[in-house]
C-alpha cells in the first residue's frame, strides 16, 4: 500500500470527520495525483457517494473506469456506481451492470458483493424472487450443511415461482392463499 493510499484509508476510518470534511480530506488529497488519476477519480466518488451526493459521485464513477482501475477496485467502481445509479433511478443500466459483474467476476468476496447488489437492483425492478434466489446462491458456498438444498431452492424460487419449496423435505407446496 502507498502512503498516499494510507493517507486515505486514514480519512475513511476517522469516523469523527462530518461528510463535508471528508469530502474535503478527499478532494485535498486527490489534487497530489493529478485530474485524471483513475484511483483518486475513485475516491472522491466514494466520497461524495457516502455523503449522498449521488449526483456528483456517478460522473466521477464514470471517469475513473473510463481511466482504467486495477481489477478489484474496477469491481468495487461498478457495484458503486450501480448502487448509485440505482439510487437514482437508472435501475436497468444498474441491473446490466450488476448482472454483468456478478456473472464474471471470481468466486470470493467482490462476487458476494455483486451478488448483494444485485440483489436489490432486482428488488428494486420489483423482482424479489430473483434477487431472493441470487443472494442463496451467494451464500450456499458459506454454509457448513444444506448448500444443496439452498441451491435447489433458489433454482425454484426463479425456476417454479408458482411453487414454494417446503421448509423441511424440499418438497415444492401449493402457494399459501
Amino acid at each position: 500500500m502507498t502512503d498516499w493510499q494510507s493517507r486515505v484509508d486514514a480519512v475513511w476510518e476517522d469516523e469523527s470527520l462530518s461528510d463535508e470534511a471528508r469530502i474535503g480530506e478527499i478532494e485535498r488529497l486527490s489534487t497530489e495525483r493529478g485530474a485524471g488519476d483513475a484511483i483518486a477519480l475513485f475516491e472522491r466518488a466514494g466520497a461524495y457517494d457516502s455523503a449522498g451526493r449521488e449526483q456528483e459521485a456517478e460522473p466521477l464513477y464514470r471517469a475513473a473506469l473510463e481511466a482504467g482501475l486495477d481489477p478489484e477496485r474496477r469491481t468495487q467502481a461498478v457495484i458503486q456506481l450501480a448502487s448509485t445509479i440505482r439510487n437514482l433511478g437508472k435501475i436497468d443500466e444498474s441491473l446490466s451492470l450488476l448482472e454483468t459483474e456478478y456473472r464474471t467476476v471470481e468466486l470470493g468476496g467482490m462476487r458476494d458483493a455483486a451478488a448483494a447488489f444485485y440483489a436489490l437492483a432486482l428488488a428494486s425492478s420489483h423482482r424479489e424472487r430473483e434477487g431472493l434466489a441470487i443472494v442463496l446462491e451467494a451464500l450456499a458456498p458459506h454454509l457448513p450443511r444444506y448448500q444443496r438444498s439452498v441451491r435447489g431452492y433458489a433454482a425454484e424460487l426463479v425456476h417454479a415461482p408458482e411453487r414454494m419449496p417446503t421448509a423441511n423435505t424440499g418438497e415444492a407446496s401449493e402457494p399459501r392463499r
